[in-house]
């Protein structure tokens, strides 16, 4: 029985992370070391920073990710692509040309006879009404179809600009800590969600940028899974055990 794999924001080409290229590769050394171990890879949304594409263009760079992505779909192993807040406006290029299985929703999913349900996070939860209304705003077709029509140069500059201001908002460009149980708005959402699906045994959520591993009864148990950034942190589910794991290279057992 192989492993499956859950990793979350990596923000990759963010221009408010000096160590970007080390970044990338080590999430590709990542990737290559679980590729003869892994079932299925979930990347739960945010592995770009600003990601869009045109019928004829997508953004450069990525070559790293995107080749080692190609790799292990090639290879057979099931690569699931959340798409995220940063990096939604994905129209079939990663399908068409790197085999990936895309889901713009929230996922249950039976993994080895347990239930998950997996989701960027975005949205789930948040009060924020200014969040709401870009998120809404980012998800509106006309609006697409307005920012599609701008050439790549500018649109490009644009959500790259967007994103790194983004980031900077924070500390250190870090997410605030843990805000405690009763203020974080994906343990909230959880809590809520169970009292209606009782079946799910895990919730794994990306978007917050913390580790948190706690569980919500006997049964449930909810994961946020850090990032690619300062963390490096990712699930590993062996069909019996669930583990929350940092990246340690030349150390992991992945």
């Amino acid at each position: 029985m192989k492993n499956v794999y859950i990793i979350s924001d990596a923000h990759l080409g963010s221009w408010a992370i000096p160590h970007g290229r080390m970044q990338e590769r080590r999430l590709v050394r990542f990737l290559d070391g679980i590729k003869e171990k892994a079932a299925a890879v979930y990347l739960l949304g945010d592995m770009f920073d600003f990601w869009h594409e045109w019928k004829y263009t997508v953004p450069k760079g990525y070559t790293r990710f995107l080749g080692k992505i190609s790799e292990l779909t090639d290879a057979g192993v099931e690569v699931h692509y959340f798409t995220g807040n940063h990096d939604l406006w994905m129209y079939g290029y990663l399908e068409e040309e790197c085999g990936v299985i895309l889901h713009r929703k929230p996922l249950t999913v039976d993994i080895y006879g347990k239930v998950f349900f997996m989701a960027h996070g975005d949205g789930l939860g948040d009060p924020d009404k200014k969040f709401k209304f870009l998120r809404r705003m980012f998800h509106n077709r006309v609006c697409q179809r307005l920012f599609a029509s701008l050439h790549p140069r500018w649109a490009m500059w644009f959500g790259m600009t967007w994103a790194k201001h983004s980031r900077l908002k924070h500390a250190d460009g870090k997410e605030a800590p843990f805000m405690g149980e009763d203020r974080e708005h994906l343990v909230g959402f959880a809590k809520q969600y169970m009292k209606t699906h009782p079946d799910i045994d895990y919730y794994i959520f990306g978007h917050r940028h913390i580790e948190l591993d706690m569980m919500l009864s006997r049964k449930a148990r909810l994961m946020i899974i850090g990032d690619w950034i300062w963390q490096f942190t990712y699930v590993v589910f062996d069909g019996e055990h669930i583990l929350l794991e940092e990246y340690v290279e030349g150390e992991s057992q992945l």
